[in-house]
């Protein structure tokens, strides 16, 4: 069996930027996903379609490839009273390098990281976590099946019928970044 869409994939992988590790599934603990619903970067599952059980991969990702280009428009100034609840500024959330969860304007949730805070502001750095990187990962492929019709529908761990989700998760990292 090949990978192709609406295949269950599991694989193992170690992700090098900048020469450290930064994330890794084990053997014991795969990485397990639906080819083609879009949960990972379109270009890493281009770099694994038609690998079979027992294949190896290496590959690097651009970082337009991966969360894009470091974007300096993604780091703004908001008034501090922003983060007060109930009258009073939460003083231990404005952590220099902390990241909190904030509120776009069409209501979803971004992760924004405090990068500094003055008297009457806070500095925050909106860009992606991994964002102007280049992803190099290595691993194996360990397993692939059939989807079943419910997998296709609610996801892999339910995660589409939890969220009633229904767009390219790509972006937003499988409905939770």
């Amino acid at each position: 069996m090949t990978i192709q869409d609406e295949k269950v994939v599991s694989l193992t992988y170690t992700l090098l930027v900048d020469g450290q590790v930064k994330d890794q599934a084990t053997e014991e603990q795969p990485l397990e996903f639906i080819y083609g619903l879009g949960y990972l970067l379109p270009k890493f599952e281009e770099y694994l379609l038609g690998k079979t059980v027992g294949d190896t991969f290496e590959f690097v990702l651009s970082p337009e490839e991966g969360y894009g280009v470091y974007d300096p428009s993604a780091v703004v100034e908001l008034p501090k009273h922003i983060f007060e609840i109930d009258g009073k500024i939460q003083e231990q959330l404005l952590v220099v390098g902390r990241v909190i969860p904030m509120m776009n304007q069409a209501g979803g949730v971004i992760p924004g990281k405090v990068v500094e805070v003055g008297a009457e502001s806070v500095k925050m750095d909106f860009n992606p976590k991994l964002a102007g990187k280049e992803l190099h990962f290595s691993g194996k492929v360990t397993a692939i099946r059939d989807a079943t019709d419910k997998e296709l529908t609610d996801g892999l761990h339910g995660e589409r019928a939890a969220q009633g989700c229904t767009h390219d998760c790509s972006t937003c990292g499988g409905c939770s970044n």
